[in-house]
Formats: C-alpha cells, structure tokens, sequence
C-alpha cells in the first residue's frame, strides 16, 4: 500500500464534499492500522473513510471511490465469520482475561447463540471497557488469525456500545470429538491429574466424554480452582489451542458447572504389544511433594521446585520407559498398580527396600529394571503427547509357532 497515495486520495473525496483534512492525519491512521494492527489495506482504507465521515457527520464514504457501503456493518452471527472479514456482531462478554501485553486494553471471549470467539481491544483504539455478563455491539472490528484460531481485533475505528439483550444465552455442548481450535463447550469427565510441568500451572489432565479424551490446563490465577478426578463437568467457553495436529483446553476463560452424574469414557484407546528396551531414570519408588495440590516428584534431597523442602513426603512408583514393537519405539508411563502389577513389587516392600538396604532407592530402581527389561508385554492406555499413558499390561508367554514363522521369514529374507 502507498500511504501517501491513498492518504491523498482519501483527502480529495472530502475536499469535493467540502471537508479539508489534513492528509499526513490520514496517513497516520492508515499507518497504524495495517502496521500495528495488522488491518488489510483495503480494509483499513474503508475503516478510514467512515471513521472521518463520522467525526464530520457526513453520510458513509466506502472506499476507493465505489460508492460501496461500509464493509461489515451488517451484524454476523458469530459463527459465521472468519479471518479476513470486517464484522459487526452483537454479543455477550463470557469471560475475561489477563491482557498478554501494555499494548493491549482487554481480551477475553464474546459469546452469541451461535458460539464465541476470543478478543481483543487494542490499548490505542480508546474503546470503552466492557463488563463481563454485559451484551455489546461492536461495529467494524476486524476478525484474523492468531495461531490459526479466529480472533477478534477492536482498533481504532471500531464502535463499541452497550446493548440490552433480556434473552438468556445458553451455549450448546458438542462432543470432543467435534472441536476445533477456537472457543468450544463441553460435558466431560476428568479422567486424569497430571503432574504439573510448570510452577505457573495450577492443575493439568485429561478429560474425556464418549466420543473421546482432550488434554486440559489450568493456570494459576485469583479463583481458580482445581477439578476433581473421575467427576463430570460442564465446560462452557474453553479456548480450543492446537500445537502439533493436538487440541488442548485452556480452561481460564471457562465457566465450569460440577455435576451429579457420570459419563462412560471411551476412544482414544491403544494396545501396543513388545518388548520394554530401555528404563529411564526417575522410575522405581519416588518422593512426591505432600501440598495439596502439588504432587510433584522430589528430588533426592526431598526438595520440590515450588514447595522447597518437604520432610513428610509421599512414597509412591511409576516406570518411565520405552517400549519397542519392531517398528514404533513408544514412550510409556506406568503408575502405581500398574508398577505392582507388572513387577511383583508393592508400594509396601518398595518402602522397605527403600529405607533399610544400603542403595535406598536405587536398589529398588535396580529389582524393578531385572524384573521387566527385555520382557514382552501389552500395554493399554491413552496416547497424549506422544506419551502411552498406561492403564493396564500383561506379559507376553513365548509362542514357539511366531518364533519359528520370525525365523523362517528372516532367512527367506536373506
């Protein structure tokens, strides 16, 4: 876009109507709205010419000459818009958030009957702050793409104004197997805690409904609090991220409602069969921190990265490992009935070992490892993040017939 052309443009379309503005005004705008908002030129032209026709009460100016109406003044269903378009919709504020940067006034989700989606309000565009649980029409916002999910953007010239709505808003469920990156509302369950990765993040797990299991997280904010495992809830307003071809919840924006019922979990099941090749370090009897809350795995010296020294510790066992299926080698995790199951070893005889032979710990490591290195099992679990999340396991007995069909394929082979 050639700034100067098309701010000298714009000035001679209110010249002719007997407006003189100053064109290096019009530059400005143009300016900031396509380099610091990211608006398309086009758009940003047409943004241009109706917010001065506004400022001096002159009919709609369009863009470029056309006599085109302004883009976007009729009101969307949020639903139905998408990168690219210059929209006016009517909604309520669901939720609020944390704004990410100075430069940004508010953000959080705007919900219709048809769905939600996030925004923003960008700290130069002077709009008015908006309540939560308060209807709203926003007028010539622009909607982009922001790590592929539809978002958005309230600049400079876009009208914000306070509307009346008496209807109740009430979002509609889907199954996880139907969302996608963006805002969605589900009824799942909470099938499993998972050890915190970060100091910042309250609680982290999977949730899963009939159709199938999404990760989930929470980070740590006034209010928040964490979900019960093997409880249902409805989640209304979660933003949907996708990393990697994976969908994950970010459950901060979310309104949560508890339930008295239950769901029957299915999909996203997998059965590896093979042989354990590799046991990793971390594995055996571990200290976790006592917090409520917490859980993290301690170190050595008792010491957890968010709680400092815990001397009350909790025994627990799990097995990090790898196991090899002739083609895949898959990352596994096994927990503590799974650990006892497969290994012979309970929680209480790992405790023994543990604090009365002379390797403590690792004596308890070195037994685990020769009871399962080498050995054929099948595992079934959940695949999340390239990680099997095992359930349940059996050994393998050795089947003379598959070792001779292995041998006889092999030296047809060579």
């Amino acid at each position: 876009m050639d700034f100067s052309e098309t701010a000298e443009r714009i000035s001679r379309k209110f010249s002719q109507k007997g407006t003189e503005i100053d064109p290096k005004k019009i530059e400005g705008k143009l300016r900031r709205l396509v380099n610091e908002f990211g608006v398309q030129p086009s758009e940003a032209e047409r943004s241009v010419n109706n917010e001065l026709a506004k400022e001096f009460n002159l009919p709609s100016m369009g863009s470029g000459g056309s006599g085109k109406s302004s883009g976007g003044s009729e009101l969307k269903k949020i639903a139905d818009v998408t990168p690219g378009d210059w929209v006016t919709i009517e909604g309520k504020v669901v939720s609020l958030s944390t704004p990410a940067s100075p430069a940004i006034a508010q953000s959080g989700i705007i919900a219709d009957e048809s769905g939600g989606i996030r925004f923003v309000a960008w700290a130069k565009s002077n709009a008015p702050a908006m309540t939560k649980g308060s209807y709203y029409r926003i007028e010539s916002a622009v909607v982009d793409d922001f790590k592929g999910v539809a978002s958005l953007k309230i600049h400079s010239g876009t009208s914000v104004k306070e509307c009346v709505n008496d209807g109740a808003l009430i979002p509609s469920t889907v199954p996880i197997i139907n969302l996608h990156p963006g805002v969605g509302s589900i009824r799942a369950k909470v099938i499993q805690e998972w050890e915190s990765s970060h100091e910042r993040m309250l609680q982290s797990g999977l949730l899963g409904d009939e159709t199938g299991t999404i990760k989930f997280v929470i980070w740590r904010e006034p209010g928040k609090e964490k979900l019960a495992v093997d409880s249902v809830y409805t989640i209304f307003y979660a933003q949907v991220d996708e990393f990697n071809g994976r969908l994950s919840l970010n459950l901060n924006t979310a309104e949560i409602m508890p339930e008295d019922s239950d769901i029957l979990v299915s999909g996203g099941s997998l059965s590896v069969r093979g042989a354990i090749v590799h046991i990793a370090p971390g594995s055996g009897i571990i200290k976790r921190c006592p917090v409520e809350g917490c859980n993290r795995a301690l170190s050595r010296q008792n010491y957890c990265p968010v709680h400092e020294i815990q001397p009350k510790f909790i025994y627990d066992l799990r097995i990090k490992g790898w196991l090899d299926d002739g083609m895949k080698t898959h990352n596994i995790l096994l927990q503590r009935d799974v650990v006892e199951s497969l290994t012979g070893i309970t929680l209480d005889a790992a405790k023994e070992i543990a604090e009365n032979n002379p390797l403590g710990m690792d004596e308890v490591f070195l037994r685990m490892r020769d009871a399962i290195l080498g050995r054929y099992i099948t595992c079934h679990g959940r695949e999340i993040d390239s990680r099997l999340l095992v359930n349940a396991c059996e050994r393998l007995t050795f089947d003379s017939g598959e070792h001779a069909a292995l041998l006889n394929r092999s030296g047809s082979a060579s």
